[in-house]
């Protein structure tokens, strides 16, 4: 149960208001017990946004210490952990310039590894200042995969002596308002990385009261949606990011690459473990919908109804 706090960040539709990055907004309350989130979000409209509750790991209960974080037109968020932590976080913070050291204002692993990753994306020749963003997909792609080289690198010299470690479970988004990179990793090549799902549709209709569905009218991709777990009842509405891969999505088109490394798994038959992320409550599965009348239509169970049609009578 993730109730360690919440973040929500969004990128305002009004370009005066989203000058130098996202709207956000945190607590350190459950989301589903924080009545200003749920006003504020019957009256936000975003074209963008970055969403996450809090189960902790490293760090206080803190508003600091709740996702996302953000810098400039930047937003990043994790869900995971870095293999001992404390054992690389000396070499992490003398690797990155002041300006990055000194914005860490909370206590975590995932705020050090943005830190990280805006002074990697610096050092490859882009201003993470940029007020407009707009750093291109192969930027933020190539900074994502440098920043998990570095941690993976890194806590691999920290462990050789130890006899059993965890590894790390590296679940990082990034986006810049235009472009976004979202990473399921795990430095194992037998373990399962915590799940991550996409779905895309012309909407999200309510079926119910809080419950949801993708409606597909045509190819468009209007809506997308990646999440650590699926968040409608249709197993069809969602599919799977696979284990050590990288997610990108720029202008609604998705694209997959694998991350090609030591933990890569040629084969594609390969099952491998989910008992670490189901240990960790990191892997998701298809919520399980309440029982329909099978003999009602489709459009009627779903809570919709039918347009009139034309009936001729006959006198």
């Amino acid at each position: 149960m993730n109730g360690d706090g919440f973040g929500v960040a969004y990128y305002p539709l009004d370009t005066e208001l989203s000058e130098d990055g996202p709207c956000l907004f945190k607590a350190i309350t459950p989301a589903w017990n924080n009545q200003n989130l749920s006003t504020l979000a019957e009256k936000t409209k975003s074209d963008l946004v970055f969403a996450h509750v809090r189960a902790s790991t490293y760090g206080v209960l803190s508003e600091t210490n709740c996702h996302p974080f953000t810098y400039h037109s930047l937003c990043f968020m994790h869900n995971g952990g870095i293999s001992n932590f404390k054992g690389i976080k000396r070499k992490l913070l003398n690797h990155i310039k002041d300006e990055y050291l000194n914005f860490i204002q909370g206590s975590t692993d995932s705020e050090c590894a943005f830190a990280l990753f805006l002074d990697t994306l610096d050092k490859l020749g882009y201003d993470p200042k940029k007020q407009d963003g707009d750093f291109g997909n192969v930027a933020l792609r190539k900074a994502m995969l440098r920043t998990i080289d570095y941690i993976r690198d890194w806590t691999k010299e920290a462990n050789k002596d130890e006899a059993h470690v965890e590894p790390s479970l590296l679940n990082f988004a990034v986006t810049d308002g235009s472009t976004v990179v979202v990473s399921r990793y795990i430095t194992s090549k037998t373990d399962e990385a915590a799940s991550l799902h996409f779905s895309c549709g012309s909407s999200f209709v309510e079926t119910s009261p809080g419950e949801y569905r993708v409606e597909r009218l045509d190819r468009n991709q209007d809506v997308i949606m990646v999440a650590s777990e699926p968040l409608t009842f249709e197993r069809g509405d969602w599919t799977a990011v696979p284990t050590n891969s990288i997610l990108t999505i720029k202008k609604q088109t998705i694209l997959l690459h694998p991350i090609i490394d030591e933990y890569y798994q040629e084969d594609p038959l390969y099952l491998r473990s989910s008992t670490l992320a189901e240990s960790k409550g990191l892997m998701g599965s298809i919520p399980l919908a309440k029982a329909v009348e099978k003999n009602v239509p489709p459009l009627e169970r779903e809570g919709r109804t039918r347009p009139p049609t034309a009936v001729a009578h006959i006198a």
